[in-house]
């Protein structure tokens, strides 16, 4: 089970880390360095919290 969940952190965090960096083009530059971090520290959360306020 746990490697499911860790297969699951890995992907969303790339998931956030590529659409700041990719697809985001009118972002600042800080929120994008915060977005990654917190995608590298807390990533499920991260993509949740980023799917409901930056994705509307």
């Amino acid at each position: 089970m746990e490697a499911i969940l860790g297969i699951i952190a890995l992907i969303c965090a790339i998931w956030v880390i590529y659409d700041v960096w990719a697809v985001q083009k009118t972002m600042s530059a800080g929120k994008k360095v915060v977005w990654t971090i917190f995608a590298l520290i807390f990533s499920i959360l991260t993509a949740i919290v980023y799917y409901l306020l930056q994705k509307k």
